[in-house]
């Protein structure tokens, strides 16, 4: 066997299946592979046979000094060439103490990463580089709530922010009348946060994704949704890869050169019947269907470690098309509240799907991952999956992707 090109600590939640397949995907490229999560357990990921160390790390809160205590001592413990965040809060607070720990981390800089996760500024971006993105406003404080055109998306400006100190962030609504409004704006202002307005956009939801190296978007790869959980609302409970679309990836890397972008990104759209695809959401760090993307394009996880490493990056094709996706818990939820043809028939058309698409825990050689998922709520060391924050990556982010 090739000597490893180094080891990797994956920061992640315990429920975090975007964290199993970073590691499964890095473990057959020869990277020596730990994980780092607030439980002792360490969840998902840690069950994996591709991790070969966990370790505890606590959330990325406060003033982030045990943050970075925990880090480098794992750092020092296991010799890890690079630390990765699995999630927006892992990936923004190592940009913010990357002078402070004793290796590199997988994210751009400080003020990069900033403007990538302000909603306002990312849409004004997207203006700039010609791509579509809905109206999108910062209410005064005192505004009346009858004076909004409704309905209305509303959402923090930031997921996360240093001094952070709140367990729960406030998950973006729809609201339909002037007192939904009413109680979302005070929910995400006595949580701290800025609200945001946005138009809300209808259309299929899909992504570009790819690595951004040099200025270049490689390996990239474009999906489809045919299926959400949370429905109608949600993440991809299902996904297909596309042929990739020449002018939105054009656009696309414009805007990520604009905000100066690099390493792994996902840019989700909105499609709508006028085939205007209208960006909503930007994943700078793994997301919940990277297993479809890593599947179509072997290797894309590989490329972005080490361009976070300044090692050689091969100049990744873009990915096959046709390459199937499925979460399949989502799924199922999905089908028991749709019931498209009926209970028994979505449900049935669930599972055929399953087979021969890739899945994000589930692998015959890994089983840990699955395991975990069906034993977690008797574990006393683990959340109860309903009431967890991270029990499950398809609570909408952005603005909803009304029913295609």
């Amino acid at each position: 066997m090739p000597p490893s090109p180094g080891a990797v600590l994956v920061l992640a939640h315990v429920r975090d299946r975007a964290a199993v397949t970073v590691a499964r995907a890095l473990r057959r490229q020869g990277w020596r592979v730990g994980a780092g999560t607030p439980r002792a357990s360490a969840g998902f990921v840690g069950a994996s046979r591709a991790v070969s160390a966990t370790h505890v790390v606590p959330r990325a809160r406060g003033t982030l000094g045990e943050f970075v205590r925990a880090v480098t001592a794992a750092v020092e413990a296991e010799g890890y060439d690079l630390v990765v965040g699995a999630g927006d809060d892992w990936m923004a607070a190592l940009s913010h103490v990357a002078d402070r720990l004793p290796v590199p981390v997988a994210a751009p800089s400080r003020a990069v990463v900033e403007q990538a996760l302000d909603k306002l500024g990312l849409v004004e971006a997207a203006g700039a580089a010609g791509l579509a993105a809905p109206h999108t406003w910062i209410p005064s404080d005192d505004v009346d709530p009858g004076s909004v055109p409704l309905p209305v998306v509303v959402k923090s400006r930031t997921h996360w922010r240093p001094g952070v100190t709140r367990r729960h962030r406030v998950e973006v609504e729809l609201c339909h009348d002037a007192d939904a409004l009413a109680g979302q704006l005070a929910r995400i202002r006595a949580h701290g946060d800025e609200p945001v307005l946005q138009q809300p956009v209808h259309g299929r939801l899909g992504a570009l994704v790819g690595v951004v190296h040099e200025g270049r978007l490689i390996g990239r790869v474009q999906q489809v949704a045919p299926r959400l959980w949370p429905t109608p609302h949600g993440a991809s409970a299902r996904a297909v890869t596309v042929p990739v679309d020449a002018e939105l990836a054009r656009r696309s890397e414009d805007l990520l050169r604009r905000i100066g972008w690099v390493g792994l990104v996902e840019l989700q759209f909105l499609t709508g019947k006028d085939g205007t695809p209208w960006l909503i959401d930007f994943n700078g760090r793994p997301f919940g269907s990277v297993a479809l993307a890593e599947s179509a394009r072997p290797g894309l996880l590989d490329a972005w470690v080490r361009g976070a490493l300044d090692l050689p990056v091969p100049d990744l094709a873009d990915g096959r098309v046709g390459v199937r996706y499925q979460w399949l818990a989502g799924d199922l939820r999905r089908a028991r509240i749709e019931r498209r043809g009926g209970l028994a028939r979505d449900v049935g058309n669930s599972l055929r799907w399953a087979v021969g698409a890739r899945h994000s825990l589930t692998r015959l050689d890994d089983p840990g991952p699955v395991a975990h998922l069906l034993t977690a709520r008797f574990r006393p060391d683990d959340p109860d999956p309903d009431h967890d924050e991270d029990a499950s990556r398809g609570t909408p982010r952005s603005t909803p992707p009304l029913a295609s």
